[in-house]
């Protein structure tokens, strides 16, 4: 028979103690504070950290780690997180990880300016073209404010940016010459890199190009805006996959990381295997069987007996298909050829399996910036029992 983890039956019954009956996102906030620890425990001296909000979406759980951490500095993703953080969070530090169309800027200043307590000059706003740096240049002039521009760079990414030439050198004068517009810094993301095989130094030419990438987009910026600029300009890079490379503050002067706090499956790698997975989805058993039956099999040849089940356990969940793998029960997996339910998910394993109905399935998320936005509230568990709930964000791109 197969044995189930301890610590999951420990957390099964947690939930049902909780009263929780319906499939749940939880986050054991032990290993989410050892996540927190490890983060700032490996930062060089002087690397700030700058929170991730898309991969941790829920204001509780950023305050939890801003207050953990001792950073006021966030990375948002989309409008309504922006505008949320905004609002919730005046005294933070914005950066907007992905350049937001200006019709949606317009928006969020339209918003915020109205906002008691909102804090639009916070924000750094990511421009990545000629164009767009035009556009945020107009909407500073319409809506007569200023505006903290940060300037996306390609480090080998290859998903848009400047790279050190004539466009950068030309956008760095144009902010210098705007009454509108500062320079806050730049960003260069680089989560390429731990895709890339070793073989041959392949991995590590990647990473000493990305970084002389950056070291020319500095230098170029020092002699365009000055030293003094640059001394107080934001130089963001790494993400969960690859802050670890970052040994000092030559290149970069802080880094981004949110996956890693909880660490879904596709941040198993070497480079964060101090880290612990903190997240899991709770899916109730809503039937179990002895055996695994192909549907409507007993019809294919009415002259030839029904075949019997094959060996093994069926299990059909209280919801499913999501981006996630099984973890407990061990061994259970989607059944190949009936495939995958958001409704009833069909999970087969081994005979004998130790799991009733009412028992919970628990599965690892891949990623955490869409899965955690299905559950609604997040269950919080700390010393065997569910010690809070955290709401999510509203579901957005």
């Amino acid at each position: 028979m197969s044995a189930r983890a301890p610590y999951f039956l420990q957390m099964q019954s947690a939930l049902h103690a909780a009263g929780i009956a319906t499939p749940t996102l939880v986050i054991d906030r032990a290993r989410l504070n050892a996540n927190i620890d490890t983060v700032m425990g490996a930062l060089p001296e002087g690397m700030g950290y700058r929170i991730v909000a898309k991969s941790l979406p829920s204001r509780a759980l950023l305050e939890h780690v801003r207050a953990r951490s001792g950073t006021d500095r966030l990375m948002v993703f989309n409008l309504p997180m922006l505008l949320e953080l905004s609002i919730a969070m005046p005294d933070a530090s914005l950066l907007l990880g992905k350049p937001l169309p200006v019709a949606a800027a317009r928006a969020c200043f339209k918003r915020l300016l109205a906002g008691a307590g909102a804090r639009a000059a916070n924000v750094q706003w990511l421009v990545d073209t000629p164009e767009r740096l035009a556009q945020y240049a107009d909407l500073a002039e319409a809506v007569g404010e200023n505006l903290q521009v940060n300037l996306e760079i390609d480090v080998g990414l290859h998903r848009g940016g400047f790279q050190p030439g004539e466009a950068l050198g030309a956008a760095l004068q144009q902010v210098r010459e705007s009454n509108r517009l500062s320079f806050a810094g730049f960003m260069g993301y680089e989560p390429h890199l731990p895709a890339l095989p070793e073989k041959g130094g392949w991995r590590e030419r990647a990473l000493q190009g990305a970084w002389q990438v950056y070291r020319q987009a500095n230098e170029l910026a020092e002699e365009t805006l000055g030293p003094s600029a640059m001394a107080q300009a934001t130089r963001n890079a790494g993400g969960s996959p690859t802050y670890r490379l970052y040994r000092d503050t030559s290149i970069a002067n802080e880094v981004s990381v949110g996956s890693a706090l909880v660490k879904p499956t596709h941040f198993d790698t070497d480079l964060l295997a101090a880290h612990q997975p903190a997240a899991f989805i709770a899916a109730p058993v809503l039937k179990r069987m002895d055996g695994v039956q192909m549907p409507g099999l007993e019809f294919a040849d009415p002259a030839t007996p029904s075949p019997p089940p094959q060996p093994g356990t069926t299990l059909f969940t209280y919801g499913g298909k999501w981006m996630a793998d099984p973890v407990d029960p061990a061994g259970l997996e989607n059944h190949k050829v009936i495939g995958r339910s958001s409704n009833q998910e069909m999970l087969v394993g081994a005979p004998d399996l130790p799991v009733s109905v009412d028992d919970f399935v628990f599965l690892r998320p891949h990623q955490s910036e869409a899965v955690f936005l299905q559950f609604g509230d997040i269950a919080v568990y700390e010393d065997g029992a569910i010690v809070d709930t955290w709401p999510v964000f509203p579901a957005s791109a």
